[in-house]
């Protein structure tokens, strides 16, 4: 982005307009505000400050998450999917620092979950908070969510296409805008936190290799 003048002016001791500048070459929109204030003698200067303007478009960016399930046993249609099945031991997926700040807004553009074990094929779903929610987090457990005690924190919910792979490597399901699955996703984080929450579910019932991991990957465009 060009430097730029703003309209907004100030006026300055000989009655001339003063206008703040916004230098900002940085793709997230931030850069240095320059802003007239008067010195100890009097004199207008421009006094540099930080402060976030906003950008034309969004910029992305990926976060992931990666996971050792402990699949102790097949699982059954609609079972969580953690790395504890002790009770409340099991956590959410945290997507940390996935917005640009605190209480930011963004899109989720790309999902991507990639398990380890081969040649499975469930259907799995992701409900999205933005922070820990009530429901049952524990690996195995038969899922709960969406709770009505967690709507004020829900976002939402991407629905992966079966998970697939072509010979033996890693299974995998990519959710974009072209497939179903609820793409593009808007957010908003906690006021207090720029990350999202996961709860991972399946559709199908599956048998995921014991020590095997499982990694979901978003991709995101903050605003």
């Amino acid at each position: 982005m060009a430097d730029s003048v703003l309209n907004t002016g100030y006026m300055g001791q000989n009655g001339q307009t003063i206008h703040p500048v916004l230098f900002n070459t940085v793709k997230d929109g931030s850069g240095t505000w320059y802003v007239p204030v008067t010195d100890a003698n009097g004199h207008i200067i421009l006094a540099a400050t930080s402060n976030r303007i906003g950008t034309v478009s969004g910029v992305l960016k990926q976060v992931s998450v990666t996971k050792i399930l402990e699949a102790a046993a097949a699982y059954h249609a609609a079972d969580v999917l953690s790395e504890s099945s002790t009770n409340a031991a099991g956590t959410s997926w945290l997507f940390a620092a996935v917005a640009r700040a605190n209480a930011a807004y963004g899109y989720i553009t790309k999902a991507h979950v990639i398990s380890e074990t081969t040649a499975i094929t469930p259907r799995l779903v992701l409900y999205l908070f933005s922070s820990t929610p009530t429901c049952e987090l524990d690996d195995h457990a038969a899922n709960t969510a969406l709770l009505h005690a967690d709507l004020a924190k829900y976002v939402g919910r991407i629905d992966f296409p079966a998970m697939s792979e072509h010979g033996t490597g890693c299974a995998e399901a990519i959710a974009t805008p072209s497939t179903y699955g609820n793409l593009p996703l808007a957010f908003k984080c906690d006021a207090a936190a720029d990350d999202l929450i996961g709860v991972l579910v399946t559709l199908d019932a599956f048998t995921q290799g014991v020590g095997d991991d499982m990694s979901i990957s978003l991709t995101v465009e903050q605003y």
